[in-house]
């Protein structure tokens, strides 16, 4: 058997940095083993673009491991927690490039997180994992909604490591352009179903000082009301303060952040965002990030709204990209017909599995 070891890997500052070479490799292995679990390139993320999400050391702190195998990183894992103090939940991902597997690689590095994880007192460990189609007998998600292959080896490792399928997500593909003049039909349409009591605004970039608050309840509102199966996902706090220092944060992503919000006019509240994540590069795909419509004010077509009136601003303020790719899980069917309905078709599937560490 090759002898390595798993060893802690720094966080750099910046891209920039002495330091950020081994992130950078660890971000390439993420790259070539989500193009082969998906059949596409379309998920690449450079890490400039990532590392901003890896900087929230104070509400989301994450740590970074590898292994090498002849000086190069071949297998990667993080954990992350919520510094919450009655927060018991970790999430981690495990990933080993296809031709370094069946080595202990994965064993070794899912040790390290799960030890981690026991230190920190975490009740559950939450991870999300592809999982490509497959022939034979299927294994279905706790919701009743969506299977994976149970013969594939991802899954027979969660199992027997005491792992439980609680949710699919389905990964979405929407072909780029739309054709403009139905876009704005769609915008029409949906808006004359909100009614007067609703109203579209967006900007680009940060949140603009006005609605620092509303958003911050919105993300809070995102862990909470989003559809999360038995993962049970605590909630995440977010203050004003909180959304200004990440948007500060994302300055350094080359990405651009294009936000829809609606306005539930009585009250001069946001009720639902959206946001789409636009790489530089006109050739790569957009990445759609969070939706959310709060639960009491769902039923007036305001997440189609959100969608349709976004698109429509990516299509005349960043033309050209060849798609956008989402995620969704299966059992929220209201956003997966909203998705249908634009044009989206999946791509692939993964599974969010739960483990009791109590």
């Amino acid at each position: 058997m090759t002898s390595f070891t798993v060893e802690e890997l720094t966080i750099p500052d910046a891209i920039g940095d002495d330091d950020a070479s081994d992130f950078i490799e660890t971000i390439e292995v993420r790259n070539s083993i989500e193009a082969a679990s998906y059949g596409t390139s379309e998920l690449t993320m450079t890490a400039a673009e990532t590392l901003p999400y890896w900087l929230d050391r104070e509400h989301a702190p994450r740590r970074l491991f590898g292994v090498r195998i002849d000086g190069r990183i071949v297998g990667r894992a993080y954990y992350e927690r919520n510094v919450a103090d009655d927060d018991r939940v970790a999430w981690s991902t495990v990933e080993v490039l296809p031709d370094q597997r069946r080595r202990g690689i994965g064993t070794a590095l899912a040790d390290t997180v799960e030890q981690l994880a026991r230190s920190d007192s975490r009740q559950r460990l939450l991870v999300y994992v592809v999982s490509p189609d497959g022939p034979g007998e299927r294994l279905t998600a706790a919701t009743g909604f969506g299977t994976v292959p149970l013969a594939n080896p991802e899954v027979r490792f969660l199992l027997s490591r005491g792992f439980t399928l609680e949710q699919i997500e389905r990964g979405s593909r929407l072909a780029l352009p739309l054709d403009g003049e139905r876009l704005r039909d769609w915008v029409a349409e949906a808006s004359e179903r909100a009614g007067d009591d609703y109203a579209v605004h967006s900007w680009v970039g940060r949140v603009p000082e006005r609605w620092r608050d509303d958003m911050a309840t919105l993300f809070t509102r995102m862990s909470t009301d989003a559809p999360s199966a038995g993962l049970a996902e605590p909630e995440d706090p977010w203050t004003a303060q909180r959304v200004s220092d990440d948007d500060d944060r994302h300055e350094a992503n080359p990405r651009t952040l294009l936000t829809a919000v609606v306005e539930h006019v009585p009250s001069g509240r946001l009720v639902g965002y959206t946001s789409l994540s636009v790489p530089p590069e006109v050739d790569r795909a957009v990445s759609q990030e969070d939706t959310l419509v709060l639960r009491e004010h769902r039923g007036h077509r305001l997440g189609m709204l959100l969608k349709v009136a976004n698109l429509d601003i990516l299509q005349r303020e960043r033309p050209g990209h060849p798609s956008v790719i989402t995620f969704n899980a299966e059992e929220n069917r209201h956003m997966l017909q909203v998705n249908e309905d634009v044009g989206f078709t999946p791509i692939g599937y993964e599974g969010a599995w739960r483990k009791s560490l109590s």
